[in-house]
């Protein structure tokens, strides 16, 4: 059986991935900040699937819980074959109204947290000939949108520069561009959700089914739902000008994600 670890695991996407994953038969390495909640995870999807889940508590703001993950990574008596780089957040606010302290978190998570956990996971993957990345995104990484669409522009741009260099290697690296997904990112960020429209928000469950089929295609950059690819489609061939203040205006107004 393989083993997949995931960060962010307990809610939204990231949980999505682990029940996915766990019904075809993955054993898992589940990474949060909240034990409990994993632990009670861990025990809903070895007792439904009769896989193994094991429990990582870690914060990835911080030094000492990205470590923690990287030892996990860096483990060859029980190689990790896939990462699911989910953990992340958004800060209410426009640029220099959010403290630097909080930009700062959030560059470590999106950004630092990213580049050395992949580094890690990959480092075993190719001198096994084998594994997979899928790094969360977001379709803000393709308009101008300060600080949280900038952080996400880093990870797109990183994956699939990474994915070139791994090209033969066995390694499969993507980048997962979500757009609105019902989940627990905007009222932990305090932002208001009632004004996005109904066709905006997409299901978490479909959103990981559709990125998996994308990672076994060998994409390096998804963006799984054809409302969102049609979206993607008009920012190519809008003026960045004009992208940047629609852009602007949209986030204040519905949020980053």
């Amino acid at each position: 059986m393989t083993t997949a670890l995931i960060t962010g695991a307990t809610a939204g996407i990231g949980a999505a991935f682990a029940r996915r994953l766990a019904a075809d038969g993955h054993n898992l390495v589940l990474v949060a900040r909240d034990a409990e909640r994993l632990r009670e995870q861990a025990t809903e999807l070895h007792d439904r699937h009769g896989i193994e889940a094991e429990v990582l508590r870690a914060d990835l703001s911080e030094d000492q819980g990205i470590d923690t993950v990287e030892d996990r990574l860096s483990d060859r008596q029980h190689p990790v074959d896939l990462l699911v780089n989910n953990a992340g957040f958004g800060n209410k606010g426009r640029y220099l109204e959010v403290p630097m302290a909080d930009e700062l978190k959030m560059l470590k998570v999106h950004c630092e947290a990213v580049l050395r956990l992949t580094s890690a996971a990959v480092t075993g993957m190719r001198e096994r000939g084998r594994g997979g990345v899928v790094n969360v995104a977001s379709v803000a990484a393709f308009v101008p949108r300060g600080t949280y669409g900038a952080s996400k522009a880093w990870v797109v741009q990183f994956t699939q520069g990474a994915a070139k260099d791994l090209a033969g290697s066995g390694v499969r690296l993507m980048a997962l561009c979500p757009g609105f997904v019902r989940t627990e990112f905007h009222q932990r960020a305090g932002m208001g959700t009632g004004n996005i429209p109904g066709w905006m928000w997409l299901d978490a469950d479909k959103l990981v089914a559709a990125a998996l089929t994308d990672l076994a295609r060998g994409k390096s950059l998804s963006v799984p739902d054809p409302r969102y690819k049609a979206l993607m489609g008009v920012v190519k061939v809008t003026p960045r000008g004009l992208l940047g203040g629609v852009a602007s205006k949209t986030g204040r107004k519905y949020g980053p994600r």
